[in-house]
């Protein structure tokens, strides 16, 4: 069993910069760790995945240039930084681990509310 913790979210302005955290816990061996997000009214959506030595990372096409993940497995833990941050971004950010791949992951975090303002 893994658990996951997610830190970081709040309330920024438009514009502005967060950067969540999940810790891990347990058995805390996973090669792939990622981050989804959920706005209300709609799907849970991937936004960005990385692999057990961070030399390989994913990217919905809706965050990239503005959302960088990484991963310090000294720590067990995995961040999101998000910059120029928009009101489309407002959701719940959930992280997850996995052994199979970017998209197929075993364990969720409880989720962090993330609010942009415009």
């Amino acid at each position: 069993q893994v658990q996951l913790v997610e830190s970081g979210g709040g309330l920024v302005q438009a514009g502005g910069s967060l950067r969540l955290s999940c810790t891990a816990s347990g058995r805390t061996f996973s090669t792939y760790m990622g981050w989804f997000r959920q706005a209300p009214g709609k799907e849970q959506k991937l936004v960005a995945a990385i692999n057990w030595s961070g030399g390989s990372t994913y990217y919905a096409d809706f965050v990239k240039g503005r959302f960088t993940i990484s991963r310090d497995n000294a720590k067990s833990t995995v961040y999101l930084q998000m910059s120029s941050l928009e009101p489309e971004d407002t959701a719940v950010y959930y992280c997850a681990a996995g052994q199979r791949g970017y998209s197929d992951y075993d364990y969720w975090g409880q989720g962090t509310q993330v609010t942009v303002s415009s």
